[in-house]
């Protein structure tokens, strides 16, 4: 069976994110997207909200699971007996990190990295971009899958700005 992993912080998820995670879908037989937990960054969701809309967002592909882990990832993925990580692109500044970290990851617990370049359409979008628009009153409905933006309309709205 071949697995992978697709690792991120999804806070919160994009369309970017679902493209990725649906093309590697239908290279693998098991995909597992995996949230990071990071105990030092305070994100906009908690991680088992971005859990939760992840599930939402990738809810018709049978061969995506969505779990979390801390610490390292090469460590997650020898627990779990993942041997590949798939890693969105969007960018050639986005290569020049990912390639130092996937061959580390290589050399640390031979894990393979393959790199998947995000489509024309939403190669412009990050989780970050997306947040400030949103809690600044844009219109983010075309940026994320619809529970995600309905999220980030609730979570404005509790920050005390109008829809």
């Amino acid at each position: 069976m071949r697995r992978a992993v697709c690792p991120g912080s999804f806070d919160p998820v994009t369309n970017g994110h679902v493209d990725v995670i649906n093309r590697a879908a239908g290279l693998y037989d098991e995909l597992v997207v995996a949230v990071l937990v990071n105990p030092g960054k305070a994100g906009l969701f908690s991680v088992s909200e971005r859990m939760d809309l992840l599930r939402e967002s990738v809810a018709d592909l049978t061969n995506v699971t969505v779990d979390s882990f801390e610490g390292l990832l090469v460590d997650y993925c020898t627990a779990h007996e993942i041997p590949v990580i798939v890693k969105g692109l969007r960018a050639v500044s986005d290569f020049e990190y990912e390639l130092q970290m996937a061959q580390m990851n290589r050399e640390l617990a031979n894990v393979e990295t393959l790199f998947v370049p995000t489509a024309p359409q939403v190669g412009h979008l990050s989780s970050s971009l997306v947040k400030q628009i949103a809690l600044f009153g844009g219109d983010v409905s075309r940026l994320v899958p619809k529970a995600v933006h309905e999220r980030l309309l609730a979570h404005r709205d509790q920050a005390g700005k109008q829809p």
